[in-house]
């Protein structure tokens, strides 16, 4: 009878750690919340359609904060913390500084959702899901968001400033950054694209409008006209010349014209690898789209916190 109980208890603590192990390793699912907050999806696009309606540079700028969050230690909403008298977070970090917004879209989104579904859905699935919704506003994809994701409850600068690909980048670079991160090239040309919509600082393609000899003399010209070669770091350009607030393949376009706004966009087509791709997406937005919605779940399963790990943060800001 000992031996029967002791068995018994054995197999009962193996089931046990089975399920711990199982639930702190859990995977991303598209209907995670699906009883929890049922609603949460359509309170996320309200907020993005009441955002991207008052300032439609904001569907990239969301896009884009949730790019630079997934290259920092996975998608686990680090980049929203901010930084307090004993913590340094991500938000002062080159790539970041001075250029990232969209938080206090974020922080009107939590508050929502935290009214509708108290503590339950984390500000990194938020950012997911704001960065889906964006894209959608402007014209672009849709895909299925997989959720599960925790906050993370610390950040860092230093992997910011040395994870996120600068816009100096080398196509080797580019390439190299992105595989770290489980990405393909492809991904990367892919991922590339959102570059289709949204503005950069003159700081960012100075460089480029005066120096680089692979680009369209009468682009250099225009974009000259609001970038001096001095002064002015915060003058913006639109980094797709044509249709800035639309998702399309113009960027791809552009690129094959040598009007590539950033130093990184034109090594997409420079006599290298990618050549062939960037010709094929300039020519079939619908390859271009399909292709970018995968490599969006591909870049939102960088990393995530699931299961134990991590929290869920009542305010974006800071941890709990």
């Amino acid at each position: 009878m000992v031996s029967l109980n002791r068995n018994l208890i054995l197999a009962f603590l193996c089931v046990l750690l089975c399920f711990v192990v199982s639930f702190s390793n859990a995977q991303l699912s598209a209907n995670f919340y699906g009883t929890s907050c049922p609603n949460l999806q359509t309170i996320v696009r309200n907020a993005m359609t009441q955002a991207v309606n008052r300032e439609a540079r904001l569907g990239a700028s969301i896009l884009r904060l949730f790019f630079h969050d997934c290259f920092v230690n996975g998608c686990d909403a680090s980049i929203l913390l901010d930084d307090t008298s004993t913590f340094i977070g991500e938000k002062n970090a080159n790539p970041n500084r001075n250029s990232a917004r969209g938080y206090e879209v974020i922080d009107t989104i939590k508050t929502q959702v935290e009214a509708a579904c108290p503590n339950v859905i984390s500000c990194a699935d938020i950012l997911a899901l704001a960065a889906r919704e964006g894209t959608v506003l402007l014209g672009g994809p849709s895909w299925a968001v997989p959720l599960g994701r925790r906050d993370a409850r610390t950040a860092s600068q230093s992997a910011a400033n040395t994870q996120i690909p600068a816009p100096s980048s080398s196509l080797a670079t580019l390439i190299s950054m992105f595989s770290a991160k489980g990405l393909s090239a492809r991904d990367m040309t892919a991922l590339s694209g959102s570059h289709t919509i949204g503005q950069a600082r003159c700081t960012t393609f100075r460089n480029r409008i005066y120096n680089d000899t692979n680009i369209d003399p009468q682009f250099a010209a225009t974009r000259r006209a609001t970038c001096p070669a001095s002064g002015g770091d915060a003058n913006l350009a639109p980094l797709d010349i044509q249709t800035p607030n639309r998702f399309d393949n113009d960027y791809y376009q552009n690129l094959v014209v040598r009007r590539g706004l950033l130093h990184s966009d034109q090594e997409l087509f420079n006599g290298g690898s990618q050549d062939a791709l960037v010709r094929s997406y300039s020519n079939n937005g619908a390859s271009f789209r399909s292709d970018f919605a995968a490599a969006m779940v591909k870049m939102g399963n960088i990393s995530p916190l699931t299961g134990t790990n991590g929290e869920i943060r009542t305010n974006c800001r800071a941890i709990n």
